[in-house]
């Protein structure tokens, strides 16, 4: 069961696509009449009789049973879940499974090969156009499927360039492939048991992702790899699309393969399952230090620097690296060293490799402990902080390992990589390979991250990130300079907020460093100011869309004054997360936390429903801590350099509902800002901070953009609005820039600026017109639900303000109010239109009860609809077509009703007309009588039940004469008017 296509979306995307991947990579065009001889029946995804032929020519000893149960591995697998069974899938295809052989005369156990990951050129790559699934209710048909070895590894979904918002209709069509959400006992899940790769494509837009992805999760691909793009442009004979980039560089067949063998990471999230698929950047950064490692003419030079901006997946990327050692013939069973320079890193880094299934990583304990697990032998996998390497490698001690393959993984190697502990660690591990893993690589005459490693691996920049929806932006603003610490007479600000203070302590506190401005920032009353300014922030600002808040202190005292301000002021829960000493007196040791009790805490945190909201910080949590519901931070603290852009990229990780990060910077100092983006690469931190004057700006043009849509019409004139909106692309289009503006406009609240002329007004205005589109055209897309809260309340108030009317639901053609509510339109043409959609929506809620009866309805509306739009009939003259039509719909409709549950069997009766012929009722009354029989409580959601309704479908049908041929699809068709009628 399709939606009609158009045409650009086979002429445009599909047959390019085919033909792409068929030039540059050499796919085998199967038709989808071949491939349904390879498998076993519409209902069975992979190609049975081609995977039997790839493993007898991979594993030529496996004998007639080994063949069967390796089939049944991949064919055949039970679960709880479709992810379930999609990760057991998984395990089998990248692992292999076991078969007995006959060797010697006896038998013993061997791993059966599914693909031949080494030599690509040892496996079949076929692509089949317009795929037929069978599933539980009916057909799917995919645009194209990728099979290697006759398994569907890819599955690709092509939609038409000129839809608005072509990704998203593709995603969204994934999830109805899947079964997932509202879409559950849609589809073809079973396809989706196998496959791994999930792509759509739109010819100049394209994104891909695996099985049950949340669509902020898709990623697109836009660096063409392995081929350079001036190579993909001379293979193709045209300028590569978007698409053609994707496709050419992940449907390589190297590249697919290795993709699905070590680039695939199930996780378990909040309790959940998860499936992650790499990113492009990751895939090509892994590449290249393998590349780098195998080709480097010594091994000294094998090392190097992958520059991935903060919150782009550099933990993830070192388990792919890691997971591609572990495999590397000539890296004889490697050692591998991970290395972070912070606790909290490691735990979190060793949790990471954990969650991922890497196998059995070990996290050292100790200095010893760590000598002890290197000096073992190959084969180990250690998580450590660098400090450990301090009693790893006393003076004089002899280095722990002199082994070649050693690799060392160094997280946020920026940090502690240019003194002694970076100098222990090499000489314990002299022949070791050094991979730095960093988000802002230091480049100064005294640092240099790539004079210490080696040259840049791979670079993946905060605006590469921007752009590819990995992170969000981050903003800046610096707040009142009465609350700033960067005035020019710090000990005359220090006099008057402490007049306490002796000239004593005054000489005392300008001696230390930073001594009087940490006075001034913990002052009392400065703390009182700042404290409240926050809350009325983030009330205002980030609250109501419910996303949380971190404040750096300058220190541990100032950190709990802040807590206690909080308290006192009736903010939100908040909790101070900071370090302990032993000579702390009470007021700090009453915040002393456990490291079991932070990491609960933080947990809490990072939980979007939990009421902690703010977390009070100094030293702690700035760095390597994902929280993407944290969208500010306040800052009032003197961090610099690498810290400083380490610590506010907390704010940029992508989260639902979240278009931007926030820093609110109560220090100041604004030299401090420049002094820490000269320390890198101009390029990469140029887009690093936004000033917050970027939004007013962006608001401006997306505004602009929306309002365009009714150029030359007068927005006070419904009707004429309406009319532009008739059609579902332009409709489409104009939600799509509506959400856009809406979003600007929530970045700015609670700004003045945002609801200054014409903003508001026009807010207004537009709300309006997508309340009347919506009720007129019955589109679901126009509400307001998935807005931010803050814009929410200004539609909200929009459209009470235009009256009661506004608010209404659309009348249903079948209530006695709709007669009224036609009437109080004004003139034929939009009663016309409102009438039309009426229909058409009655027919779409009532057909699945009587599929016959409402699709010949449905067919009578279509012609109506056209002879208006040709013009053969004017506005009044359609208007009385469609007003018989409504008539024929609720006449229909009471039919349906004085039927009762004896509609069921005329119901079934009107669908095997063609079926059975002649004994149509009877076989109808059979039917229904049996799915009355088996209706239990809940029967809609018992898979058991379901499956004995559709044999007794099958027995009446085979009884009644049905051709074998037709019989899967008239139970499917018979089974969702069941579904629709029998509500037990």
């Amino acid at each position: 069961m399709t939606a009609a296509r158009r045409p650009e979306e086979l002429t445009e995307v599909e047959l390019p696509a085919a033909e792409a991947l068929e030039l540059v990579h050499g796919w085998r065009p199967l038709t989808a009449a071949e491939a349904d001889l390879l498998r076993d029946g519409l209902a069975e995804p992979i190609l049975t009789r081609r995977l039997e032929e790839a493993l007898r020519r991979l594993n030529p000893w496996l004998d007639e049973d080994g063949l069967r149960r390796a089939v049944a591995a991949v064919s055949r697998v039970a679960g709880a879940d479709l992810l379930e069974v999609n990760e057991k899938v998984h395990t089998a295809l990248t692992y292999g499974v076991t078969a007995a052989a006959e060797a010697g005369g006896r038998r013993r156990s061997r791993t059966v090969r599914f693909f031949d990951f080494d030599g690509p050129g040892g496996n079949t790559f076929e692509l089949v156009r317009q795929f037929r699934v069978r599933g539980p209710r009916q057909d799917v048909v995919i645009d194209l499927v990728g099979f290697v070895n006759g398994v569907p590894l890819a599955v690709l979904e092509a939609k038409a360039p000129s839809l608005p918002d072509p990704l998203g209709d593709g995603i969204e069509r994934f999830r109805r492939y899947q079964g997932l959400g509202p879409y559950a006992g849609l589809g073809a899940p079973r396809l989706f048991e196998v496959a791994q790769v999930s792509i759509v494509i739109a010819k100049d837009a394209a994104a891909y992702a695996t099985t049950a992805t949340p669509a902020r999760h898709w990623g697109n691909w836009r660096t063409p790899y392995p081929m350079r793009e001036q190579e993909l442009e001379e293979r193709l004979g045209r300028r590569p699309t978007a698409q053609d980039i994707l496709l050419c560089s992940l449907m390589s067949p190297a590249v697919l393969l290795d993709l699905v063998r070590s680039f695939v990471a199930f996780e378990t999230e909040d309790g959940r399952r998860i499936k992650k698929v790499a990113r492009y950047q990751q895939v090509i950064a892994v590449d290249l230090a393998i590349r780098r490692i195998l080709a480097a003419p010594d091994p000294a030079l094998r090392g190097g620097v992958i520059h991935h901006t903060q919150g782009s997946g550099k933990s993830l990327t070192m388990v792919f690296l890691a997971t591609k050692l572990r495999r590397l013939p000539e890296a004889e069973n490697p050692t591998i060293v991970i290395v972070t320079d912070r606790t909290e890193l490691d735990r979190q880094i060793t949790g990471v490799f954990r969650n991922a299934g890497f196998a059995n990583p070990m996290q050292a304990e100790s200095g010893e402990q760590l000598r002890s697990l290197l000096a073992t032998g190959a084969g180990q996998t250690v998580l450590t902080t660098v400090h450990k390497f301090h009693t790893a490698v006393p003076p004089g001690a002899p280095p722990i390992t002199l082994a070649r393959n050693v690799f060392v993984l160094v997280d946020e190697a920026h940090r502690t990589q240019y003194g002694g502990l970076a100098a222990r660690m090499r000489r314990g591990l002299p022949g070791a390979c050094m991979l730095a893993f960093t988000g802002t690589p230091i480049d100064r005459q005294d640092r240099s991250t790539r004079r210490v490693f080696g040259d840049y691996i791979h670079r993946y920049q905060i605006a590469d990130a921007v752009r590819d929806g990995a992170t969000v932006p981050i903003f800046y603003e610096m707040r009142d300079a009465r609350l700033r610490i960067d005035g020019p007479d710090l000990e005359r600000r220090l006099r008057e907020e402490n007049p306490e203070l002796s000239d004593a302590d005054i000489a005392r506190l300008r001696g230390q460093v930073g001594g009087l401005s940490e006075a001034i920032a913990g002052a009392p009353a400065r703390v009182e100011a700042v404290a409240r300014d926050i809350l009325n922030h983030y009330r205002q600002v980030i609250e109501p869309n419910g996303f949380k808040a971190q404040v750096v202190a300058v220190n541990r005292r100032t950190a709990v004054a802040y807590k206690e301000a909080f308290d006192r002021l009736g903010g939100p829960e908040s909790v101070v997360v900071m370090s302990g000493g032993n000579d702390d007196d009470a007021d700090l040791r009453a915040h002393h936390t456990t490291a079991r009790e932070r990491e609960s805490l933080t947990e809490r945190f990072k939980d979007r429903a939990d009421l902690l909201r703010i977390l009070v910080v100094c030293d702690m949590l700035l760095t390597g801590f994902d929280a993407p519901v944290e969208q500010v931070m306040y800052l009032d603290a003197p961090l610099r350099e690498h810290l400083l852009l380490q610590a506010i990229a907390r704010t940029n990780r992508v989260a639902e509902g979240k278009t931007h990060g926030l820093v609110v910077d109560y220090w100041g100092d604004a030299a401090r800002i420049g002094e820490a983006l000269s320390m890198f690469d101009e390029e990469d931190v140029r887009p690093a901070l936004k000033p917050r004057e970027e939004m007013v700006v962006l608001m401006h043009n997306r505004h602009r953009a929306a309002i365009r849509f009714f150029d030359g019409v007068d927005l006070a004139d419904d009707e004429a609005c309406l009319g532009l909106l008739e059609a579902e692309d332009v409709r489409a289009a104009f939600d799509i820039a509506f959400r856009r503006f809406a979003e600007a406009m929530e970045m700015v609240l609670p700004d003045p600026r945002a609801i200054e002329e014409p903003y508001y007004s026009d807010l207004r205005r537009l709300a309006g017109l997508r309340a009347r589109a919506r009720r007129r055209f019955r589109d679901e897309r126009l509400n307001v639900r998935p807005y931010a809260e803050k814009v929410r309340a200004l539609i909200d108030e929009a459209l009470e303000a235009e009256g009661p009317r506004q608010l209404l639901e659309p009348v249903s053609i079948l209530s006695p109010e709709f007669r009224a509510q036609i009437e109080a339109l004004g003139g034929d043409p939009a009663r016309a239109a409102e009438m039309e959609h009426a229909i058409r929506h009655e027919i779409h809620q009532l057909r699945d009860q009587n599929p016959a009866a409402y699709g010949s309805l449905a067919q009578r509306l279509e012609e109506i609809v056209n002879e208006r739009r040709e013009a053969r009939v004017g506005a009044a003259a359609a208007l009385r077509e469609l007003d018989g039509l409504a008539e024929e719909v609720r006449a229909q409709h009471r039919r349906d009703r004085a039927a009762g549950d004896d509609g069921l069997a005329g119901a079934v009766a009107a669908l095997l007309v063609e079926g059975v012929d002649g004994a149509a009722p009877a076989v109808g009354r059979e039917i229904a009588a049996a799915l009355e029989g088996l209706a239990i409580v809940d029967w809609h959601g018992k898979e058991d039940v379901q499956r004995q309704m559709r044999r007794a479908i099958k027995a009446a049908l085979r009884g009644g004469g049905a051709p074998a041929e037709r019989i899967e699809a008239l139970t499917a068709r018979v089974m969702d008017v069941a579904r629709a009628r029998l509500r037990a």
